[in-house]
């Protein structure tokens, strides 16, 4: 919804953000029938709880002490209002009467106003007046951990100030074995979908979790849950995990460094993160795997098939597996609309019978790893929509699914020292929960 102000305060309007029609989200959770979870943490909520409506807390700091009590500022009054859906702020500062032109004063104030972009439903905004109906100051908390609050400053304008808290972090151990999918088995062990989505892209490189997954298969991570004034407000980092796919153990430690910022490393010190994805895409199923003496399904005779077929809906985002340079962006009637890119001098990656290419791909630009060059198609030889993803090293096609990606970014020197330092101890108490709570509290 939005709201038509006179024409006088259109031009103020101009970059003001739009309504809000954004739904809040809240997540549920099945019990724990089925599936081994267990805890190092005494406290208790629910198993799946995830603050997504911030409020402002009880004790509020210094900072935010309402204004007849802060110089300057007598006999003023506070508003509260709670963003509905279909709000826009332009529509909420008209209701209460608040001059246009101050949303657009507050609005552009940098980085502060940029945050007015994304105030969802639910959110709770506080206006403090003065006896004029005049407002002298406009506050909402963004999280449960963050207050953006704007103040009218001597010469009518307003000043931006962030005001952060610092929760409260207590690690937890969580454990679950996959029964029917890795969504149903890790929200009845208590993990909420993010953390669900955070844990398959820590070992994305190494596990497809659209093909490898099987049942029996376990996972386990300790990691961290998020308190403020004793109550609790979601979850953090996963600071360590283990996942066993079809008897093969992967293990992963959370380490920040100056160079690169918070990762996830082996053992050992080296990246998870490969350099290369092991799937350029989100699919629904593999439709031809590699195979050197395969049949062709239009022509019927033997004509190697040097890459994966991808199927998927039309239009489903196609990224780069690896970061490099695209080295032809072009259509031929067998491969249709196709991508080649070069990532270095040893390795290369193709994608074939593409519905479209994305925005600004071209022979000689430059690609990041996850970056989208293009969206599926059936163009070329194609009998259905797919994707048809080969992967060369040194000029010879390798199996996209089992080549062995190298390691990105690996630890050295002192850096790989102070990592095993901090590794040690999580990985131990990932060991000792495997044997039971009560041994890891003794050890």
């Amino acid at each position: 919804m939005s709201f038509q102000f006179p024409r006088t305060h259109l031009l103020a309007l101009a970059i003001i953000c739009g309504a809000l029609a954004l739904l809040s989200f809240v997540e549920t959770t099945d019990s724990l029938t089925g599936l081994e979870a267990q805890t190092s943490n005494s406290r208790t909520h629910p198993a799946a709880e995830t603050s997504t409506d911030a409020t402002l807390p009880a004790n509020l700091p210094v900072g935010l002490l309402p204004i007849s009590n802060t110089p300057g500022h007598d006999r003023t009054k506070v508003i509260e209002h709670t963003i509905r859906r279909g709000d826009s702020l332009a529509l909420v500062f008209s209701r209460y009467g608040f001059h246009p032109a101050d949303l657009h004063r507050i609005a552009s104030i940098k980085p502060e106003g940029n945050s007015l972009r994304s105030i969802l439903p639910g959110k709770r905004l506080k206006f403090y007046v003065d006896d004029n109906g005049a407002l002298v100051r406009f506050s909402y908390a963004a999280s449960p951990l963050e207050i953006v609050e704007f103040e009218r400053n001597k010469t009518g304008g307003f000043m931006g100030n962030v005001i952060s808290r610092e929760p409260e972090k207590n690690a937890v151990y969580r454990f679950g074995r996959i029964d029917q999918s890795l969504f149903l088995s890790a929200q009845r062990g208590g993990l909420s979908d993010a953390l669900i989505m955070e844990l398959a892209k820590i070992f994305q490189w190494d596990i497809d979790f659209a093909l490898d997954l099987r049942q029996g298969d376990e996972f386990s991570l300790i990691l961290e849950e998020l308190y403020l004034d004793d109550q609790f407000i979601g979850h953090g980092n996963i600071l360590a995990a283990e996942f066993v796919n079809q008897g093969e153990v992967f293990r992963a430690v959370r380490y920040e460094t100056d160079q690169y910022g918070g990762g996830y490393y082996l053992p050992n010190g080296k990246s998870l993160r490969k350099a290369f994805l092991r799937a350029p895409l989100e699919f629904s199923r593999i439709s031809s795997n590699f195979n050197p003496a395969r049949i062709h399904p239009l022509f019927n005779r033997a004509m190697p098939h040097r890459g994966i077929d991808y199927a998927a809906p039309t239009g489903t985002p196609i990224r780069a597996s690896g970061s490099g340079r695209v080295q032809i962006a072009g259509k031929s009637p067998a491969n249709g609309n196709y991508v080649f890119i070069q990532h270095n001098a040893e390795y290369q990656t193709k994608y074939l019978h593409l519905s479209r290419f994305a925005k600004g791909i071209r022979a000689g630009s430059r690609v990041r790893q996850g970056d989208v060059i293009g969206y599926v198609g059936a163009t070329g030889w194609a009998t259905a929509p797919h994707l048809h993803y080969e992967f060369l090293i040194g000029g010879v096609h390798q199996n996209p699914r089992t080549v062995k990606l190298p390691n990105d970014a690996p630890l050295e020197g002192e850096e790989m020292l102070a990592f095993h330092a901090h590794a040690k101890p999580l990985l131990f108490q990932l060991d000792a929960y495997r044997q039971g709570p009560q041994v890891a509290a003794a050890q």
